[in-house]
Formats: structure tokens, sequence, C-alpha cells
């Protein structure tokens, strides 16, 4: 049966201006590590709203306490109105959520795994054949519905996942790090999958490590580190932070970062970033033209230089400049953002 706010929820129209998502002075603890340290978040209706930040920045966390897989410490969640912490029940209803791992069932096929879904969230056996077909015609894997998942790619058994999150069409869905360890097609076919689902009246709340995934697909993004939000704004919006544009210097010499650092700072009026294990260093400028004053001043400095490179500024520039260090995107495996609480799903 359809709760009176379930019902309101999903006929409601989705603008612009309407909250999907509102957490206030969010906080989870974990022994004497505070994974999420009151952070406040503003999703609305309709938009891809991106959460990027490191590996164990608080991320899944965040995800996890509003998809009621974990208690919130302290602070306050809602879901289209809807209290988290005093009606989980009726936030199910509202939400789908695919994690980082597959949670479909390796021994049942791609029909067999949706029908599953289906039925037990209380959908009849015909209806959820059909969903399952119609689902599986929409992610392309038509072709691949009676196969083994023993046979799926990875690609592959992440849009089946995603497929499964839609069962019941939920106007919010959850994504927690979704192209994680997929090749660069597969992300993009992702990707076009995603912006569908939003075009189709949905909203996303995407949690990514990938600097380029959220530019590409949030209209708005909240950076995480270290349990606290440090910044939200457009990508647009962030990457002002930096400057009009940024130059990159790589020194021939990585020990002569400090000496290096200390040359820019003095010849702009902008701090710079530095790498120093990388000999690498950030420059936000407001115009390209300031790139030569740098290199002037590097050069009279007896530093040198083994590259260079001037470019608009990305929001790996902006993470560099919010945080000091980067997102660690290049890492292999999966978050360290976790718990010792038993894993769950939400369809």
């Amino acid at each position: 049966m359809t709760t009176p706010l379930l019902s309101r929820a999903r006929s409601s129209r989705a603008d612009g201006s309407a909250v999907a998502v509102r957490t206030e002075g969010l906080v989870k603890t974990f022994g004497t590590n505070r994974a999420v340290d009151h952070v406040d978040l503003e999703v609305h209706r309709g938009e891809i709203f991106g959460v990027l930040g490191p590996n164990g920045a608080g991320k899944t966390t965040t995800l996890r306490m509003l998809a009621t897989l974990l208690g919130i410490d302290e602070g306050r969640a809602e879901i289209f109105g809807v209290d988290v912490k005093q009606r989980p029940h009726v936030v199910r209803q509202l939400i789908g959520v695919t994690g980082q791992y597959a949670s479909v069932d390796e021994n049942l096929t791609a029909t067999e795994n949706l029908y599953l879904f289906g039925r037990l969230q209380g959908i009849s056996g015909p209806k959820s054949r059909a969903t399952a077909q119609d689902l599986l015609d929409r992610f392309g894997l038509e072709e691949a519905a009676n196969r083994p998942l023993s046979q799926f790619s990875g690609g592959m058994r992440r849009r089946l996942d995603l497929a499964a999150s839609l069962i019941t069409r939920p106007p919010l869905i959850f994504l927690d790090e979704p192209t994680t360890g997929l090749d660069p097609r597969t992300r993009g076919q992702m990707w076009t999958t995603i912006r569908e689902l939003v075009e189709s009246g949905c909203t996303v709340l995407l949690t990514t490590q990938y600097l380029d995934e959220a530019d590409q697909l949030a209209g708005r993004i909240a950076v995480i580190d270290r349990g606290r939000k440090v910044a939200e704004g457009t990508p647009d919006e962030l990457k002002s932070q930096v400057g009009s544009s940024t130059l990159q210097v790589v020194l021939s010499d990585p020990a002569e970062i400090a000496t290096a650092g200390d040359v820019v700072s003095r010849a702009m009026s902008a701090e710079p970033v530095l790498s120093p294990e990388s000999g690498r260093i950030h420059v936000p400028m407001s115009s390209a033209d300031e790139a030569a004053d740098v290199l002037i001043a590097l050069r009279t400095a007896g530093v040198s230089v083994a590259s260079l490179n001037v470019s608009k500024p990305s929001l790996d520039e902006v993470f560099l400049a919010l945080t000091g260090h980067d997102t660690g995107e290049g890492d292999d495996g999966a978050s360290t953002d976790t718990t010792t609480e038993p894993q769950e799903n939400v369809r």
C-alpha cells in the first residue's frame, strides 16, 4: 500500500526549488574516529548532486546514513521531507541504492535477478517479469538476459545492479562510486545511463573520487575531506576559487620544491599549492600572462624547470587548493571509507 507521504513525494513537481535531500549537522563516529563531522547538504529535485572526496573522506558513510543502513549519531536528515531517523520504513520506499559492490546473485541469470528483486519488494509475478524485461532493454542487456552472471563483464554487472535499484521506480537514486574499476568506455556508458535517469524524472546523489566524473555529471558538488564539507558549488563556481588560469610547473629537482614555493609566493599575490613528492607546483593566476613572471622569478633564483603547462583550472586544482592534497583517485581498490557495520542493500 502506498503511504500518503510516499504518494506526495512521488507526485510533487520536480523543479529546482524543491528539496530531495537535506542534512543538518550530520555526524557518525566509530570509536575515536569521527567519519562524518557535521555535514550539511541540500540536494534539489531533478539534479545530479556530486559528493567528491578521496578514499576515507566519509562519502560512503554519509550515503549509508541517508539510506538508513547506518544510524545517525548526531544531526538530522530528511528525504523529500521525511525524517530518516524517525520514519526509515518510508524513506526506503523513496530510494534506490547502488553500492560499490554488485549485490546481484552470481547463481542467477540477469532476468532471474531482476524478477527476484521485484518479488521481494511485493510486486506481482507478471509485473515483475514485465519490469525485468523493460529494465534489461533499457540498460542494453536484453541479449544477455538469460546468461549466467559468471559470463558478464564488470560493466554489465554494474548496469544490472543499477537496473535492480530501479525496480520500484524510486524518485531518488543513491550511487556510491558507480564507475569504480570500470574501463573508460564502460564508464562513458554509465554516465549516459545516469543522465537518462535524471531526464526521466529521477534525482541522483552521486559519490565519487573521480574528478572528471563529478565535473561531467554533477550540476552541483560538495567537496568532503576527512569527514568535513570543505566547499560546495557548481563546477564553475569551485574552479573560480583558483583563478581563471592555472600554471603547473614541474621542477627538474623535486628537492627544490620549498625554495621554488617561496619564490613563487613572492612573485605572485596568490599562494601556490605544492606537491613535494612529484616536484610539482600549481599556481593560480588571474591572467595567463602572469606565467612569465613566475618563470622569470624561478630562473633568477636558479631553480630549474623540467616542464610547464598553462590551462583552465580543473577540479583537481580546486581540491588541491582546498585540502592541500589530491583525491588519490589513482589508488587501486575500493574506498577505505568502511565501517564494522554489517553490509546491507536497499532497493
